[in-house]
């Protein structure tokens, strides 16, 4: 469903001059796979799933969307993703079914269709109880069922989740994580980005680590362990920046 081919994004910065971003990273993601992006705060995750959602052009290098090039068809490709920033993106003064509806339509979903849409997304998040309150009125784990909800509203076959659960407690956590679960289940492709270490390890089949704009590893997490000799992800992670682990000054497993 997703191919990526030497994607490279450069940046000029007047502090820093131009510097990669993103530099020369490539994978594949199939049908029915939850696929993590994990990485330090600037290593390029969010650059990364920015240009596959089409929302900032490559420097250089391809990608494709069930087929379709981020490119050539920026479009086509949005036709098929629901993608979720790490930026909300809410409109406060609407109601969660308001914001659906509109996403919905937004998305042609066919007028007959919209009502049935709205509702089960409303009900696959379990956001009943303040569907019809007003956004800017809702806890911060509400607006982010809300802006969950708004990815699937138009039953896209790949989804892009930047920080779904981040700063949520951990029931809120719980039922995003089961979301995920039950869109894969239905054949969807995800693509993954998370600090939460524990989530990635328990939701996703393979897991690629980006450190400064580049892919350091790719692979499932009995091949992760094999090549680091680590166990825990926090630690194949640690090990693969670089970073020695604390635990009693050993580098040993916690």
């Amino acid at each position: 469903m997703i191919q990526v081919s030497g994607l490279t994004k450069t940046f000029t910065d007047k502090k820093r001059g131009t510097f990669r971003a993103v530099d020369g990273v490539s994978f594949e993601v199939r049908e029915g796979e939850i696929f993590g992006l994990l990485g330090p705060n600037g290593a390029g995750k969010t650059t990364t799933l920015r240009m596959l959602a089409t929302v900032i052009r490559p420097t250089s290098g391809a990608a494709a969307v069930g087929g379709v090039d981020i490119c050539g068809d920026p479009g086509g490709v949005r036709r098929q993703i629901g993608f979720l920033s790490s930026d909300m993106g809410l409109y406060h003064r609407l109601t969660p079914r308001e914001t659906l509806t509109f996403f919905a339509r937004l998305n042609n979903v066919p007028g007959g269709e919209v009502k049935r849409r709205v509702s089960a997304a409303i009900e696959t998040l379990g956001i009943e109880k303040f569907a019809d309150t007003q956004v800017d009125k809702l806890s911060t784990g509400m607006r982010q069922k809300v802006a969950i909800a708004r990815t699937l509203v138009h039953d896209p076959p790949v989804l892009i989740l930047d920080e779904p659960a981040a700063g949520l407690d951990l029931p809120t956590a719980r039922v995003i994580e089961e979301f995920i679960l039950k869109a894969k289940r239905s054949g969807k492709c995800i693509v993954l980005s998370t600090h939460v270490m524990e989530e990635a390890e328990y939701l996703c089949d393979r897991i690629a680590v980006i450190h400064d704009g580049k892919l350091k590893i790719t692979g499932t997490m009995a091949q992760l362990r094999e090549a680091t000799g680590r166990s825990r992800l926090r630690e194949v992670f640690l090990t693969l920046l670089g970073m020695e682990s604390l635990e009693r000054g050993t580098g040993a497993d916690v």
